[in-house]
Parts: structure tokens; sequence; C-alpha cells
């Protein structure tokens, strides 16, 4: 933890605040030293920065009185639902209060026929999914922790499943928020599509706790795929595997899950999950469907990735067997970390587009051969978004220094090729500067204007996105 961010001036909280919460929550309002600092940290490189106190809510009502006590005293607000974040975005750079919503874990409505379901922020993917599992739904946003679905909201996460079936933004119908003030603000609908005046749900989404509590999400189902296959597929170079995802793409195949891995993540996978995997760029793949539909999809694929110098081509029909690959890909991280005991992890997260996808890989490896951090590659390739894991001694300030020089190279390519900072962690405290370079001052004040309109006295996760706030 050694990234440092200047502390906003901090003031007590007023007692006031503190007697009001405690009347409204009794014990689910906390200043315990271990439940701040659980609050005061995520799984990024920065310093731990607790809150001044802890509220558990049970309930929307709940958060309205809440937001009422902050705004009425001027505490700011930060809310938490599983602390997976990766760029800081739950760290109390103003102190305040951390306003956790795990407990709000309920299914409100399913419905089945509408392929619909609306939701508490503080479910989790899983524990949602495992709800839909005899109904022939699933709700397939996988960003590959855990994560709860109002964080899913607020960082606009995707994952593995994006190339078929999109991100947040395109699977959240509608939402309820609650606002600094605590006016509650219900966007969406439950109609597929709507022209009805701005779009007020996808605001929300993708926010990061800077405009409004996340209280209620409407989610889209997808019906369960009958058959499914995965597959891994070794190539001679990045290049041949990228474009095989890009003519698969081209073609039309809808495959469902398309992941770049390279050599040195393959070794480290190989190590750790007792694999026995070709030590080459990889693409694993999973493809959704029909028996038949699946099979010739597949086929397809295989063909396309033989003319790109694919070899190896390894089936897994089977859900053991498809859980293993997949558990392996989710789990990399562990086997990364084994590649240098001790280390932390530092990942980028930049989205090209398709096209300049191989470029931009190849050019953040040269960059790191000439490092000394080890660095695995993977990647959505799917949807033109790659990850480093810049793997760092985080007690030693040049290794800080040097993973913060490669992810600035590796940034500014993206941006250079058309393509985005973040693809799915979001900005938080990280990647602040480069949200400016990416879409400009104009852009930038609109976003500020926005801020300004609903939190005027920058209450919501102050310090967030934006240094200040005009």
């Amino acid at each position: 933890m050694t990234l440092h961010v200047p502390l906003a001036p901090r003031r007590e909280l007023p007692a006031a605040f503190s007697a009001a919460l405690i009347e409204l929550l009794g014990e689910r309002f906390s200043t315990a030293a271990a439940v701040r600092e659980h609050h005061g940290r995520d799984e990024s490189l920065y310093d731990p920065m607790p809150p001044d106190a802890v509220a558990f809510a049970s309930s929307q009502d709940e958060i309205v009185a809440i937001l009422r006590q902050c705004h009425e005293h001027r505490v700011p607000v930060i809310p938490y639902g599983s602390g997976s974040s990766l760029e800081g975005h739950l760290l109390a750079v103003h102190g305040g209060l951390s306003l956790d919503v795990s407990q709000m874990d309920q299914v409100l409505e399913f419905r089945p026929e509408d392929m619909s379901i609306t939701v508490q922020p503080g479910i989790t993917r899983k524990a949602l999914n495992e709800y839909l599992r005899a109904s022939g739904l699933f709700f397939p946003i996988d960003p590959g922790a855990d994560a709860s679905i109002g964080g899913m909201c607020a960082t606009r996460a995707s994952g593995t499943n994006a190339v078929r079936y999109g991100t947040m933004r395109e699977n959240v119908l509608g939402l309820t928020a609650v606002l600094a003030d605590g006016r509650v603000l219900k966007a969406g609908s439950l109609a597929k599509k709507s022209s009805a005046g701005y779009d007020l749900a996808r605001l929300m989404v993708g926010s990061e706790g800077t405009l409004g509590v996340i209280s209620e999400i409407t989610l889209k189902l997808h019906p369960q795929p009958e058959a499914i296959s995965a597959a891994v597929c070794s190539f001679a170079s990045v290049q041949g595997a990228v474009q095989t995802v890009i003519e698969t793409i081209q073609m039309g195949i809808p495959v469902a899950r398309a992941e770049l891995v390279d050599a040195l993540a393959i070794s480290a996978l190989n190590r750790y999950f007792k694999l026995e995997l070709n030590e080459a760029p990889t693409l694993f793949l999973e493809f959704h469907g029909n028996e038949a539909s699946v099979a010739e999809q597949a086929q397809s694929v295989q063909e396309l990735a033989d003319g790109n110098g694919g070899s190896g081509f390894q089936w897994a029909t089977q859900q053991e067997e498809r859980n293993k690959l997949w558990s392996a890909r989710h789990n990399a991280l562990f086997a990364f970390l084994q590649l240098k005991p001790g280390c932390r992890s530092s990942s980028t997260d930049v989205c090209v587009p398709l096209s300049r996808l191989a470029e931009c890989v190849l050019g953040a490896q040269d960059d790191l051969a000439s490092s000394s951090l080890i660095a695995p590659v993977f990647g959505h390739v799917g949807d033109g978004n790659f990850h480093v894991c810049l793997l760092l001694d985080p007690n030693d300030a040049a290794e800080v220094a040097e993973s913060e020089r490669l992810n600035r190279l590796i940034v500014e390519r993206a941006l250079a090729a058309g393509g985005t900072c973040t693809g799915e962690h979001g900005i938080g405290l990280h990647k602040i500067d480069y949200l400016l370079e990416e879409h400009g001052e104009v852009a930038i004040d609109v976003m500020r204007a926005i801020k300004q309109a609903l939190d005027p006295h920058n209450l919501m996760n102050p310090g967030k996105i934006f240094r200040s706030v005009a």
C-alpha cells in the first residue's frame, strides 16, 4: 500500500449527527477502529483511508434518513458494497461516513415472463445466479470478483461475457437512487427501450457513488444456454490470436467469451493450477447455444484459428472440465502473485478498438521487456479490453514508480489508438488525470456541472473522478 493521496482537511463528526444515527441504527452505526479500517481499504495500492464512522443500512428508507442527516450536517458519505474495487473508490479522502449496503441483499421482484428482476444493491452476482438457477434464466455480467450488483452498477462493470451479453450499461433496465439531499430518484422502466427524456439510469451507472446511493436495480436477464462448450487454443503470436477473434466477430459468430492470456500468464497458471497448457499466447473460448449451434460455432472458430497459426485445440464440454478451465482464468491473480512471492499487483485496465488490440498488447509487451517488473498480460479480447498485472514490492518506492510509469505508457498508447483509460475498473482516485486526457476540458466541465447540480455540497464520495468540483 504505497500510493499516497493528500487528505482533505477533516473535522470531527458533529455530535448531533452521531446521536441521530445511533437513534436510527443502534449498533449498526459504528466508530470502532477495526470496522473503520475494514471500510477504509480496497484492492488498490493506496494507503488505507478509513472513514470517521460506518453505517449499515438495511432498507431504502434508512438510506434516505442517513443521507438527510449527512446533508444537514455536511458529512461526506461513501457508498460501500463488497469492497472489491481496484482504483481507490472506497477510500475516505475527506473522512466522513462509509454507508455499507451489503445487508440489503434481497430479491425484490422476479418477473420471469419479462426476463427481468429487481434486486437490492448488496446482493452479489453469485447469489443472484444461485437464486435464478432453477428458472432457466441467468445474469451474465461476470467481472471475476463476487462483486455486489450495486457496486457493479457504480463502476459500469463488465468482464468475460461482455463480448456476447454486453456490460452493466446494457443490462440495467432501471434503478432507484437516493440523492445527496435524501430525494429518491427513479430512472428507467420495465420496458426494453424508451425515448422518454434524459437517460438518467445510464447516468447513474458508472457514477462511482459520486451522484447518489443506488438502492434498487432492475436487471435484464438472459436464457441459460442449452449447451456450452469451452476450448483453449495456443498461437505462435499475439497477432494470430487477436486476428482470430477479429475474424470471429466479423463473421458474426456469437462467441460468448474470448480471453487472451500471454505466455508468461500461461506459465503461471500451469504451475499454480497443475495444468498442462502450451506456454504460448493462448485464447480461452466459450460458446453458448444449442448442441448443433455450439458445435458449428466451435468448428468455425477452429478453422479461423488454424489459418492464424493456432494449434492444440483442447475442448471442454463437460461442466467439470469447463469449471476447471474458467476457475483458472478467474483466479489467475493468485497464480500471478506466485511469480514474485510477497508482491502485490497493480493492474491496468485499458480498452481499445479491436483492430488496434494486437498493436497495443505488443506495445505493452515491448515496454515490459525493458522493465525490471514481472507483468503477465491477459484480457477480454472479444471487446478490446486487456490488463497488465504489474507485480511489485509495495515497500519499494522504485518499483511503485516503475509500475506507474508503465501504466502511463499503456494508457497513453490506448488513448492514442482511440481507446479508453479504463474498460471496466472505473476512475476512482487512480485515473483522474487520464480521464481529463481522454475526454478534454469541455466534457469534464459538463460532468462537473452535473455533479454540482445533484450534489452542490460535494458530499457524495468526494475526491473521486474529479480532483475538485467547480
